[in-house]
């Protein structure tokens, strides 16, 4: 006894929580079929046309079957009137030619007539089974009596209005459903008066429609049956003309996928004259129009990074050996006059440039080559920002530009290559600087749990719109009449790109004429993860941006993409508990 309450306890927890698991996988079921589904609809022509012809085919189709079938139930129901009123002429006069000569009601030979008189009407057989009933009411005795034949009780079956309308005089109709002469069924009245010398009686025509409606749910029947082959065979005739055009497409889609991934001898097959043909063919022409320029173009990128490596590497010798001379000579240069001292001066200025030009060079021949490694190894980026700060502060004093930091409290470790992220900062530290038009340089350094970032910040004259999407490329530069104080090499940028590539990071540009421009820097934490987001905003807080710009709907940015290509891109701010420090040299 002790034991019999004990299941209870035990299996009442676990009901709701069994019709909540199975509530969950019907629903995740349901919303993974509602993906799937949509994703056919977006992703096929074929689904997509097929099913619109389907929809419009069944409602047009479902439209005119819904008129035939109508229309065929009028013409049926008004036959069956037109036939039930001659039969209620008739039957009114004959009636009438039998009661003129009675000229009381309580006549007793009346009601024998009267009897007689819808037997006949009905057929002759009182107890006849056609489906027909006749039914005349009369007074006899001060009392209402109706005679019928076949012997039904058609009291609940004319309504009151009918023997309302009937009484005044006129004839009129009604269609009621009930029990005639078997199972219940649809039938049509009838109602006249019949004029005698002692007043009225009322001669009612009750006829069944079961054989009418039989009729018109067969033509229903048919014209859903024949609506129900012409959509489907509207939807066949759509699904095969859509795969003969779509066929062509996807086999183009394909060739064009596999030239985008290489395979530059992919070609389409060319069937017949028609306008896919025409398709095919002119596909194959340009194929073989781009297959012959971008070996064209890759011959002569080949050609051009060998010649730039071996340029430079030949004129390594040769530099050498005038730097040796030129040191030589700037070192006595307080010996000679002051002209010639001077020349030593340019001389030894133009030779750094010359060799750093060639630095330049031999690194971008490296990245082209594919020969560029990167040496990761946790790093802290902040003393990474003040040994560039410490380097440009000369720079930064000659031109009057003051640098300003905001850097976080505690160390921002990452795993970097230290070499490649300070060339990096010292180009775009550089670029800050020099185009600052007197004004502050704000560097900022930031991270989260999977990024770092380094966003480098002047007001000077800012980028034109579009130039964000040059300013990456090599030799490019926003003003090449500007009067500039260090003579870069036009290359720094492009480096400074592949650098952020090397790293899986992102290298990107802001800019906005007269407000300045903002550079940002984003490198994963870890070596080789993934990049979503940067800590930092590209767009700067103090931005006049246009409405609808890019801060509407989050930072816009041109930077380097996949395969070398310039891409759009966005990230999220983020806060970072920082400290602000200023340098000034």
């Amino acid at each position: 006894m002790a034991s019999s309450p004990l299941p209870r306890p035990e299996t009442s927890p676990r009901r709701p929580g069994a019709v909540g698991e199975l509530w969950r996988g019907l629903l995740g079921r349901a919303a993974r079929l509602i993906a799937g589904v949509h994703q056919t609809w977006r992703r096929s022509l074929q689904v997509r046309v097929v099913t619109i012809t389907l929809v419009a085919s069944s409602l047009l189709v479902g439209g005119f079957a819904y008129l035939i079938a109508d229309k065929i139930t009028n013409i049926l129901l008004e036959n069956a009137k037109t036939d039930v009123r001659l039969r209620l002429n008739s039957g009114a006069d004959y009636a009438a030619k039998q009661v003129y000569l009675y000229g009381q009601p309580q006549e007793a030979q009346l009601q024998e007539t009267i009897e007689g008189t819808v037997n006949y009407l009905a057929g002759g057989d009182p107890q006849q089974t056609s489906g027909v009933v006749v039914a005349i009411t009369a007074a006899h005795h001060g009392e209402i009596q109706t005679r019928t034949a076949p012997d039904v009780d058609v009291q609940p079956l004319i309504s009151p209005e009918l023997r309302a309308a009937v009484a005044d005089g006129n004839v009129a109709s009604q269609i009621g459903t009930g029990r005639l002469t078997g199972d219940r069924t649809k039938y049509l009245v009838y109602g006249s008066p019949v004029p005698t010398r002692f007043g009225q009686i009322e001669l009612y025509y009750l006829v069944p429609l079961a054989r009418q409606d039989a009729t018109a749910a067969d033509a229903r029947a048919t014209v859903v049956a024949t609506g129900a082959a012409l959509v489907v065979l509207l939807g066949l005739l759509a699904a095969l003309v859509t795969r003969l055009v779509v066929n062509p497409v996807r086999v183009a889609a394909r060739t064009a996928q596999r030239l985008s991934a290489g395979l530059l001898d992919q070609r389409m097959v060319v069937n017949g004259e028609d306008d896919l043909a025409l398709l095919a063919a002119s596909f194959n022409q340009m194929a073989t129009n781009l297959q012959r320029q971008i070996m064209r173009l890759e011959e002569m990128s080949r050609l051009q990074r060998r010649f730039t490596s071996d340029v430079s590497h030949e004129l390594r010798t040769p530099l050498t050996t005038v730097r040796m001379a030129a040191d030589l000579i700037f070192a006595e240069r307080e010996e000679f006059d002051p002209a010639v001292a001077r020349s030593a001066e340019l001389l030894q200025a133009e030779l750094d440039r010359f060799e750093e030009l060639l630095t330049d060079l031999l690194e971008i021949s490296r990245f082209d080559a594919g020969f560029a490694m990167l040496d990761a190894e946790p790093t802290d980026l902040v003393p990474v920002v003040h040994r560039v700060v410490e380097r440009l502060a000369g720079l930064a004093e000659r031109v009057g530009v003051p640098i300003e930091l905001d850097l976080p409290d505690t160390e921002v470790i990452a795993e970097v290559d230290p070499r490649r992220v300070e060339r990096v900062l010292r180009n775009l530290v550089g670029n800050a600087v020099e185009h600052g038009e007197g004004r502050p340089v704000l560097i900022t350094l930031g991270m989260d749990e999977t990024a770092v970032a380094i966003t480098v910040r002047d007001h000077g004259v800012g980028l034109k719109p579009g130039e964000e999407k040059l300013v990456f490329n090599r030799f490019w530069r926003a003003d090449p009449s500007r009067a500039r104080q260090t003579g870069g090499t036009g290359l720094g940028l492009s480096i400074s790109v592949e650098d952020a590539r090397l790293h899986g990071g992102w290298l990107e540009a802001w800019g906005a004429p007269g407000q300045g421009a903002q550079f940002r820097l984003t490198l994963p934490v870890r070596a080789g993860d993934r990049l979503t987001t940067s800590p930092l905003r590209l767009v700067p807080d103090d931005a006049r941006l246009p409405f609808g710009g890019p801060r509407d709907g989050g930072p816009l940015a041109i930077g380097p993409g996949v395969g070398g290509t310039l891409a759009i891109m966005s990230g999220p701010a983020a806060d970072v508990p920082t400290s602000r420090t200023e340098v000034r040299s």
